[in-house]
């Protein structure tokens, strides 16, 4: 599956993303006045293959949940039966993933790769849908958490493509269930430490400058969480060649899936919509699987952690909004969604100056 699926992923279409740049200069504004959006909206036509691109709807938001042998380190205050209360809490919809997804009618489906403890409910069987008021979960655990990676390998090869596959498996679901755009979604207590260390492995950034404070995290705790993360570097040595080798090192099962999601929605021509430090460590994983994945990210906001940044920098994207956010679970993706919703109307909508009979300069 992954293979066949790396395969399909393609460069964007440069005729469609001419035919948008000139579509672009024909409407009735300046040239180049809407910045970043139009950049956005010719790369989206890029990955659609057409000119408009369709409008990105529904959308549907996939939040991948696991648990971490690193916190047994220290590295989060919160105690990791959090992460399965939490998925109880998206289920019964009262999260700020689900009031976001509520304002912007996307639906959430919550998967289960590795969560520790016991979940308070169980799957609804049945083929995805697309339902805005009935969050969704699905069971696809790999196995109850991983490894300390500080001590050994946080996951096998296998439980690591395992994982990968159940992202690409969900977003063919969502997408042949009808959603126009997938955002991604996280929970797990402890998931930044992996993530900042899958950013330093994957761009030679110091662990220093990858790792961030998560749920706010005092400063020993900081200070004890960068040496994890230094440590686990040192001892694996992981090569950004092999991806799945640096997932399995130093990844988590949600990194994984998450990495599985977007190489499934690149594979789709589907654009994905990342959301915040985690999603963008499993977007270095995708890219470093297919480059051409690259193609159909949207890099949604800036998370406050500092290796979102080092993420967004290597990949080459420019985040749609920065209000500061560290809370994950895909709330700056559904608060930058109307942002790209809004650079593809506009090439669905606008008048052009012929149309219009507006005299260009």
């Amino acid at each position: 599956m992954l293979e066949t699926t790396i395969a399909a992923i393609r460069p964007l279409d440069e005729s469609a993303m001419a035919a948008a740049r000139e579509l672009h200069g024909r409407l009735t504004k300046p040239a180049g006045s809407l910045g970043l959006l139009e950049d956005l909206s010719v790369r989206l036509a890029g990955l659609a293959g057409s000119c408009p691109p369709p409008l990105p709807e529904p959308a549907a938001v996939a939040i991948f949940a696991g648990d971490h042998g690193v916190h047994a380190q220290g590295v989060s205050p919160w105690p990791q039966e959090v992460t399965g209360q939490m998925i109880g809490n998206f289920l019964a919809g009262g999260a700020v993933v689900n009031a976001f997804a509520r304002q912007a009618g996307a639906s959430v489906t919550v998967v289960d790769v590795g969560v520790a403890t016991p979940l308070p409910t169980a799957e609804v069987p049945g083929p995805a849908v697309l339902d805005p008021s009935a969050p969704r979960l699905v069971t696809a655990s790999v196995s109850r958490g991983t490894r300390d990676l500080t001590v050994t390998a946080a996951l096998t090869r296998d439980e690591a493509l395992t994982a990968v596959r159940t992202g690409i498996r969900i977003a063919d679901e969502l997408i042949d269930a009808g959603a126009g755009i997938l955002l991604t979604g996280d929970m797990g207590i402890g998931n930044t430490t992996p993530a900042a260390a899958l950013i330093a492995a994957f761009t030679g950034a110091d662990p220093l400058d990858a790792t961030g404070r998560g749920t706010g995290v005092d400063d020993p705790t900081y200070a004890r969480k960068v040496a994890v993360v230094r440590a686990a570097l040192a001892r694996h040595a992981p090569d950004p060649a092999d991806p799945l080798g640096v997932l399995a090192a130093v990844g988590g099962l949600e990194h994984a899936a998450l990495a599985g999601l977007i190489l499934g929605a690149a594979a789709r021509r589907t654009p994905v919509l990342l959301d915040g430090v985690i999603a963008v460590s499993a977007a270095l994983a995708a890219a470093a699987f297919a480059p051409d994945a690259v193609g159909a990210m949207v890099a949604g906001h800036r998370s406050a952690e500092p290796g979102a940044t080092v993420a967004l920098r290597h990949l080459g994207l420019d985040p749609l909004i920065d209000l500061g956010l560290r809370l994950g679970e895909g709330t700056g993706a559904l608060l930058a969604l109307p942002v790209v919703t809004g650079a593809v109307r506009v090439l669905h909508e606008v008048a052009t100056f012929d149309s219009a009979g507006v005299a260009e300069k």
